[in-house]
């Protein structure tokens, strides 16, 4: 089938050419009969997933050996669009020779990728995403049928962004670990809201319980509280010079983030604690600019003065910053 009888231009160009064959000419679609699985001496589980958000829905047939749980053959029936027939089919073909728990482990990421013709290409447009997301929800529903438990028993996680499997612990610890303060920053670093974009934000093709945008509002408040409640800390503490270096850096950076920070970031710049050094007589606090602050002549005058005289008064007069 040449690709403009079917769609124009760019959006065609986006599918890869496994896609596009698989559209056409699956390799795994059709049934198992119960007859055909018992002659084998297997059992047949029949699997059932609808996507409610664009009526695709897809049939998984698996026939498993029941005394080494390894899925024996498999087929599929896709009632959708030529992605979903093409992400179906992968999925079968991903799911034979493996265990029932070798199998639930599969991803949409692992379908999607399967789909694709060179490693660092993706085989589809964000918007059909979707598609490898119903092979993998339809993978945890035959094995929750076979094992005699809920689908959802397979999910470790609340999943945020189904379409990169993204979950609601992991997006919390990445802006954490990383001071995101950005979407695009999420995104990014964990591929959430890259591709249908519902989960960004309410609005988009698909109602989500969970949203990237409350997420980082909710985890960054948190951050702030708890970097107060730090500083408080460490100014009723009152005894700087005797805590150990990992405290010590957690008290300076709440300082700064409280007092300081919000100022360079307004001039396009940063800072970071490298090292700090003890003496009987000072504590010398080595930091590093960043951005537009590294190399600005006040960086060395007015600037380093404001830092130091923050952190002397909230935390020790012994304490001299130094750039480096």
């Amino acid at each position: 089938m040449a690709k403009d009888n079917l769609l124009g231009g760019s959006l065609w160009d986006a599918y890869s050419n496994k896609v596009t064959t698989l559209m056409n000419n699956p390799q795994h679609q059709g049934e198992i009969t119960e007859e055909e699985a018992a002659a084998h001496g297997n059992k047949l589980i029949v699997a059932d997933f609808g996507a409610e958000s664009c009526g695709d829905a897809v049939r998984l047939y698996w026939e498993i050996n029941p005394e080494t749980d390894v899925i024996e053959n498999a087929k599929f029936k896709s009632f959708g669009c030529g992605t979903a027939i093409a992400s179906s089919d992968v999925m079968t073909e991903l799911c034979m020779g493996k265990t029932v728990d070798e199998a639930v482990k599969i991803t949409n990421i692992d379908v999607e990728k399967a789909l694709r013709d060179d490693p660092d290409t993706p085989a589809v447009p964000p918007q059909k995403m979707h598609c490898s997301v119903m092979a993998y929800d339809v993978i945890k529903k035959a094995a929750g049928l076979y094992k005699g438990v809920d689908a959802e028993s397979f999910e470790e996680d609340i999943i945020v962004c189904e379409c990169a499997r993204v979950s609601l612990s992991t997006l919390q610890e990445v802006i954490r670990l990383n001071d995101l303060k950005t979407i695009e920053e999420i995104t990014d670093y964990t591929k959430a809201g890259g591709f249908c974009k519902s989960c960004i934000k309410p609005g988009g093709h698909e109602e989500r319980e969970y949203y990237l945008v409350d997420i980082l509002a909710d985890t960054r408040r948190q951050m702030d509280e708890e970097k107060l409640a730090a500083a408080a800390d460490a100014g009723a503490l009152g005894d700087f010079e005797h805590m150990t270096l990992v405290q010590q850096i957690k008290a300076i950076d709440a300082v700064i983030d409280e007092s300081v920070r919000q100022f360079l970031v307004m001039d396009g710049g940063n800072m970071e604690v490298i090292d700090i050094k003890s003496s009987d007589d000072n504590i010398d606090v080595y930091i590093r600019y960043l951005g537009a602050c590294n190399g600005c002549a006040s960086s060395t005058t007015g600037t380093l003065y404001a830092i130091e005289s923050t952190l002397k008064e909230k935390l020790s007069q012994k304490i001299r910053v130094l750039p480096i």
